[in-house]
């Protein structure tokens, strides 16, 4: 969804997450990056837990990070917790954070990895696997449009990641906010996606549901638990 209030339009869309991750941080705790960099060198000293809370700061420019917004770590969690497998448009030396337009594309999206990453585990017979439904707002502004490119377009490879990738790190490198293009898991609703280079454009970020995925052989039933 697109509304135009404002300077620059506002799009909402949706993402799914692990529940392991914490749903605040010390990220959410302060106003700004000064206030930012003080308590984290307080809390340095009595939370051991911290480095691994907040991820690797190395990977994201402070003044990229929206302090004071609503769901602040949410929003800048997949810049400092990298896969280093990588992912769609990044290599994985960078992080990206994945919209999509609405909860069920992101479901299906995540489904999708899910049953790629269990499918490889020995001998695993059932699993519960836990997530949180994100809604999160951000400013429609630099961000490239690649829905005018056909499916059948290398960055919509479904496995093969080698052009999307490379793309990504050329408009990251070019100072782009990110990316919006075609979902390849919801094409039959013709859905959309959009990555996100940084979360400085991100208004908020803030958790809706809870959702389950049950692994039995393959992934049997994805089911929404509670709304918040």
């Amino acid at each position: 969804m697109v509304s135009t209030a404002g300077a620059a339009p506002t799009i909402t869309g949706y993402r799914l997450i692990n529940s392991k991750y914490p749903p605040t941080s010390l990220f959410d705790d302060v106003a700004d990056a000064d206030d930012f960099h003080a308590l984290f060198l307080l809390q340095e000293l009595t939370n051991p837990r911290l480095q691994n809370e907040l991820g690797n700061l190395q990977l994201i420019n402070t003044a990229d990070i929206p302090f004071g917004i609503n769901g602040c770590n949410m929003a800048t969690a997949p810049f400092t917790h990298v896969n280093p497998a990588g992912s769609r448009f990044s290599n994985g030396s960078y992080g990206v954070l994945y919209v999509a337009d609405t909860i069920e594309t992101a479901v299906l999206e995540v489904k999708h990895h899910q049953l790629l990453y269990w499918s490889q585990v020995p001998a695993l017979a059932y699993e519960r696997m836990l997530f949180r439904g994100l809604r999160c707002t951000f400013a429609d502004t630099d961000l490239l449009d690649l829905t005018d490119r056909p499916m059948s377009d290398p960055v919509y490879a479904p496995a093969d990641y080698s052009a999307s990738q490379a793309f990504g790190a050329r408009a990251r490198k070019d100072g782009t906010n990110g990316v919006k293009y075609w979902s390849v898991r919801n094409q039959a609703q013709h859905a959309l996606c959009w990555g996100l280079f940084t979360p400085k454009i991100v208004h908020s970020c803030v958790q809706t549901a809870a959702y389950e995925m049950v692994w039995s052989d393959g992934i049997t039933s994805v089911g929404k638990l509670s709304v918040f």
